[in-house]
């Protein structure tokens, strides 16, 4: 975050550039070349770092996906896109089971669970981690029942 502005009551938060996302970087690897096993490793770490920064601050974000994962010139990665985040807390509270893209999904939210935590976002990683590594989405379902079947047949 480089600043914050009021204006006519409205609220405005600056943050820095960041032109390229995973999703981007993985696409522009040519076809039939992988990432190095060390540039995999760092992006995981640095992922996993993301949200246990998040989850220590009682903080779910809800929509971990590679668009929403920035990488800066120097191959740090940031996460985005906080739209869907929400605070958590104990007991757990009641969300809505429409968030994150239906490929990241976790199955408890797929199978209607409102009562759900860091868990989601746990998978979530888990999906993009196999994303890394072979630069195509884990499961690709194209409905949740698709989805859902996809994961269980793994």
């Amino acid at each position: 975050l480089l600043d914050v502005l009021m204006q006519d009551s409205r609220l405005y938060l600056i943050f820095e550039f960041l032109s390229m996302d995973l999703k981007k970087y993985l696409d522009s690897i040519p076809s039939g070349q992988y990432l190095d096993s060390m540039l995999v490793k760092s992006y995981l770490h640095q992922i996993l770092q993301g949200i246990v920064f998040c989850h220590a601050r009682r903080i779910l974000h809800r929509d971990l996906k590679p668009q929403n994962l920035l990488i800066d010139s120097k191959g740090v990665i940031k996460l985005a896109d906080f739209g869907l985040a929400r605070a958590f807390g104990i007991p757990v509270r009641v969300y809505t089971h429409e968030v994150v893209t239906l490929w990241y999904r976790a199955p408890e939210v797929l199978l209607g669970s409102a009562r759900y935590s860091t868990p989601v976002d746990v998978w979530s990683i888990g999906t993009i981690f196999a994303e890394i590594a072979s630069k195509k989405p884990l499961f690709h379902g194209d409905s949740e029942i698709d989805q859902l079947f996809r994961i269980f047949r793994a």
